[in-house]
C-alpha cells in the first residue's frame, strides 16, 4: 500500500478527527501517534529519524493510506519525497495561540507526566531536533509553531498542497483526493478535555 496524504499538521490540529475521516474516506488505516503506542517496533525508525539517520518508511507505512499528526508531521519532506504521489495536507489552528493552549494543556504536560521510556525518548527527540529544543517556553513554541507552517507552505508544491483547519468538514480534503464527500458530519474526537483523561491529567493545572 502507498502513501495517498501526508500530514504535515502538528499535533493539536484536529489530527485525529483527521485520522478517522480519511480512514472513512479511503477504507485504510491512517498513521497517527496513537498507532506508535500500538506499534512499539516502530519507536527505533522514528528516533533514527529524530536523529537525522535514514528511516525505513515503507516497513512503517506498509499498512497505511494515511499520516497525520506527530511524529510523521516532523518529517512530512522525507515522506512526501518517499510518496511522490501523496497529497499533502497541512491542518492548522486559527492562530497560534489557540494551538498553544491546546498543546500546553495536552502534549506538554503529558510528556510531563510520562514515565521513562523509549517512546518518551523519541518524542522528547523529535521535539527538541525538529521543532524546538525548548518546547516547553510559550515564546519559542509559538514562534516554532508559525515557522513550521511556513516551512510546509514554501517545501510543498502548490499542486500538492491543501490547507486545513477544524471546521473546514470534507471539502478541501475530499477535492485534494478526488472522492464524493460523505452525508454524514465530518467527525470531531480527542477535544482538550477528551485527551486530558485519557493520559490522566484531570488533576493536573491546565495552563
Amino acid at each position: 500500500m502507498k502513501l495517498r496524504l501526508v500530514g504535515a499538521g502538528l499535533g493539536r490540529t484536529g489530527t485525529h478527527s483527521l485520522k478517522i475521516a480519511l480512514e472513512q474516506l479511503l477504507g485504510a488505516p491512517c498513521y497517527h501517534m496513537v498507532e506508535v503506542f500500538n506499534h512499539p517496533e516502530h519507536v527505533a525508525q522514528w528516533q533514527a529519524a529524530a536523529n537525522g539517520e535514514p528511516a525505513d518508511w515503507d516497513f512503517v507505512f506498509q499498512d497505511y493510506a494515511a499520516t497525520v499528526d506527530w511524529p510523521s508531521a516532523s518529517f512530512y519532506e522525507e515522506i512526501m519525497t518517499q510518496y511522490p504521489d501523496a497529497v499533502v495536507l497541512l491542518s492548522t489552528r486559527s492562530d497560534a495561540e489557540a494551538w498553544w493552549k491546546s498543546y500546553s494543556n495536552t502534549i506538554m504536560q503529558g510528556m510531563d507526566r510520562a514515565e521513562p521510556s523509549p517512546w518518551k525518548d523519541m518524542v522528547t527527540s523529535m521535539l527538541a531536533n525538529r521543532f524546538t529544543p525548548q518546547w516547553q517556553d510559550h515564546d519559542e513554541v509559538v514562534a516554532a509553531y508559525d515557522r513550521h507552517n511556513e516551512l510546509v507552505r514554501r517545501a510543498v508544491p502548490a499542486t500538492r498542497l491543501v490547507e486545513w483547519q477544524p471546521g473546514d468538514g470534507w471539502g478541501p480534503i475530499c477535492g485534494a483526493l478526488g472522492v464524493a464527500e460523505p452525508s454524514d458530519p465530518f467527525p470531531h474526537v480527542n477535544t482538550t478535555d477528551e485527551f486530558r483523561a485519557m493520559m490522566g491529567l484531570d488533576g493536573a493545572p491546565a495552563s
